[in-house]
């Protein structure tokens, strides 16, 4: 699978140790943030990587920032994108299971490299599981489009 990273400087650390572990387990990984100890606003990186989930330049998205929020804002912005904030295994499972959630978001500052480590794993070890959900995710593109979600009913 190929994942674009990309963070803040305040996530930028722990992207780095995501790089080697994806990498290790035989991800294309594209890191797309700053550099170490370099001051970078957080929605540069959440629009790169968002660009690239969209576009179809990476299957899925990871981003890390201090709080995890203000990427998972900025990353929603662009078209085609479900980000997800999850700090937690089991945000990070439903929110593909049921959501198709295509870029993570995660708190660098609350959360420590084996709890990062973890997310990611439930996250790119769940499937989205469709169904019901499917026309849930279905209304979220209707409201990317302008429309009226209610008016989708398959």
């Amino acid at each position: 699978m190929k994942i674009a990273i990309g963070a803040d400087h305040r996530g930028v650390n722990a992207g780095l140790g995501l790089v080697k572990q994806l990498s290790d387990e035989g991800h294309d990984v594209v890191v797309l943030h700053c550099r170490e100890n370099e001051p970078c606003d957080y929605p540069d990186a959440a629009y790169t990587v968002a660009r690239a989930v969209a576009s179809g330049a990476a299957d899925r998205g990871i981003l890390l920032c201090g709080s995890g929020i203000g990427m998972s804002i900025a990353a929603n912005k662009v078209h085609g994108v479900r980000a997800a904030l999850a700090n937690n295994t089991i945000s990070a499972e439903l929110s593909r299971r049921h959501n198709d959630a295509n870029v993570l978001c995660m708190s660098a500052d609350t959360l420590g490299a084996k709890a990062i480590r973890q997310v990611v794993e439930a996250w790119l070890g769940a499937e989205f599981e469709g169904g019901r959900h499917a026309r849930r995710v279905e209304k979220i593109a209707a409201i990317e489009r302008g429309e009226d979600p209610a008016a989708v009913t398959t």
